[in-house]
């Protein structure tokens, strides 16, 4: 029996994941948290073999953040990301956490059952669209660090402001760029921004 843990801040949604799940003969849900701590806790207390992790969890630590603390104790579980966002700064993040799989929350039943299954065995599991991105992933390439940038870009952060935040000198966000503009091929912020959410290597600034 595999047994599952659901991280999600929606009630209807871990209702509906847990009355698909509870369908099926080898799969039961042991517990269900609605943000950091308390997924902590759940994990802490009641050792579920595979986590399903939204991103957002509202107010508080984010999905990747809690999927690293996890998988930071000393009997991880594994976890399954299923989550609304396909933004490359979202999959890279999470699965730089250690998340194991990512799945949308469109697929099918019967995907997120093979996920799940797939998950426990120690595989890597990720939707369709989702791998598709990563092969993508051709050509010049973002870094980790221009990808971070690009989000507080987005926020509408001065060099001084991104410099300060990322612990680096001004000269070097302005380095990262002129690197960012060369490979989106623009040059100005309002561009690289734009450009960036168009091709989902980061959300839209709600």
């Amino acid at each position: 029996m595999i047994r599952v843990a659901l991280v999600d801040d929606h009630p209807v949604v871990r209702a509906g994941v847990r009355a698909l799940l509870e369908g099926q003969e080898d799969l039961t849900v042991v517990g269900e948290a609605s943000d950091a701590r308390s997924a902590e806790q759940l994990v802490a207390a009641l050792h579920p073999d595979v986590v399903l992790m939204d991103l957002n969890l509202g107010a508080g630590a984010g999905g990747a953040e809690v999927t690293a603390r996890l998988r930071a104790l000393a009997e991880p579980p594994y976890v399954l990301v299923l989550t609304t966002y396909d933004t490359e700064a979202d999959i890279m993040s999470a699965i730089d956490a250690g998340a194991s799989g990512y799945l949308l929350k469109d697929a099918p039943p019967e995907d997120l059952f093979r996920a799940i299954r797939g998950t426990a065995r120690g595989e890597t599991v990720l939707a369709p669209a989702v791998a598709a991105r990563l092969v993508r992933r051709s050509g010049p390439t973002l870094t980790e660090r221009e990808v971070e940038l690009l989000g507080l870009l987005a926020t509408g952060k001065s060099n001084r402001d991104m410099a300060k935040k990322l612990y680096v000198s001004e000269a070097t966000v302005k380095s990262h760029l002129a690197h960012i503009y060369s490979k989106l091929e623009v040059d100005n912020r309002a561009a690289a921004v734009a450009r960036a959410i168009e091709q989902r290597i980061i959300r839209p600034v709600s």
